[in-house]
């Protein structure tokens, strides 16, 4: 299966972002991850447009954004103008995920949606057919620098059956805890997409990291 780091810029150093995505692009890492935080949904809180809009201004490579927010609905098209590729909203954040995915395909953007590591992947079923991913949280959203939840595994594996079964395409990205020492854990289970941000930036080689999570076998 097809194996992309998305570097999440969360554990970038904001004194210097401008430098750090620079690195993911000169990276083997085809994606930018952005998590976005209001809160509310999760006890904390990171970046808005102004911040997405220098990033884009930067990145030469998709920006993938992770909405950790009450309601996405109210700024999905906002963020798709910013400059967002990948819109990923969270299935307990909306009480119409249907309709969340629907307006996130109008905005022009990619469709992901998000589970927490206690939500049933079951939930997820009504929706596969609908969207282009799914991001299975290997923590507690909210907070970077978590331990890999090992129960995580299971749950990418259903992912990985339920797709098989209702959408072969579907990518699974996974975000939490993750370096080269567990990404070959990752791709066994199933998933193609891999976040990581701690493991990236904390590196000696930023880019040395992101070769070994893609050659991890």
């Amino acid at each position: 299966m097809k194996r992309i780091i998305a570097p999440s810029i969360l554990a970038a150093d904001f004194g210097h972002l401008e430098r750090d995505v620079e690195m993911i692009n000169r990276s083997d890492a085809e994606w930018v991850h952005v998590d976005v935080m209001d809160g509310v949904f999760v006890p904390n809180i990171s970046f808005g447009f102004p911040v997405l809009r220098a990033v884009r201004s930067v990145a030469k490579k998709p920006l993938d954004v992770h909405l950790m927010i009450t309601d996405p609905e109210r700024y999905i098209a906002r963020f798709a103008h910013e400059g967002a590729d990948w819109i990923t909203f969270h299935v307990e954040a909306t009480s119409d995920p249907l309709h969340c995915a629907q307006l996130i395909r109008e905005s022009g953007a990619r469709v992901g949606v998000s589970i927490k590591p206690k939500t049933p992947v079951e939930v997820l079923r009504p929706l596969l057919s609908q969207v282009d991913m799914v991001l299975v949280m290997s923590v507690e959203p909210g907070f970077g620098g978590q331990q890999f939840i090992v129960e995580s595994l299971d749950r990418i594996r259903a992912v990985r059956l339920m797709a098989e079964e209702l959408n072969p395409e579907l990518l699974i990205e996974v975000d939490g805890g993750i370096s080269s020492e567990n990404a070959h854990l990752l791709y066994e289970a199933g998933a193609n997409v891999l976040v990581a941000g701690s493991s990236v930036f904390r590196a000696s080689s930023p880019e040395e990291e992101i070769r070994k999570m893609l050659a991890n076998k």
